[in-house]
C-alpha cells in the first residue's frame, strides 16, 4: 500500500508453482517447456538446442545455439511440431539461415 513497501521487494523474483499454471490449450507452450528442447529442420539438420526466448513485439523468437546462434521465429507456418515427451521441435528453417 505505500510506496516504500514496495521499494522492499525489490530484485525479489516472482515464482508460481508449475502445478498451479493455469492449463494450456492445445498448440499453446509455457516458454519453460520450450527451453531445452533439440531443434531439427526439415532435411533432419541439427540446428541446436533453444537457449531463450525474446518477445519482439511482432512475435516470439526461439534462440538456438548449435554450431552458431540462429534466431527462429515461433509462428505456424515456420514451427512444424513441438514434442515435448521427446524434447524436441522441427521448424521449417533451413540450415543456412
Amino acid at each position: 500500500e505505500e510506496r516504500e513497501a514496495a521499494a522492499n521487494l525489490r530484485d525479489f523474483q516472482i515464482a508460481v508453482p508449475r502445478g498451479e499454471l493455469p492449463a494450456k490449450a492445445d498448440g499453446e507452450f509455457y516458454w519453460t517447456e520450450l527451453i531445452g528442447l533439440q531443434v531439427k529442420n526439415l532435411e533432419g539438420d541439427a540446428l541446436g538446442k533453444v537457449t531463450q526466448l525474446l518477445e519482439t513485439g511482432a512475435q516470439q523468437v526461439l534462440v538456438v545455439f548449435g554450431e552458431r546462434e540462429r534466431l527462429i521465429p515461433f509462428i505456424a507456418p515456420i514451427i512444424v511440431s513441438v514434442d515435448l515427451a521427446s524434447e524436441s521441435l522441427v521448424a521449417d528453417w533451413g540450415k543456412d539461415f
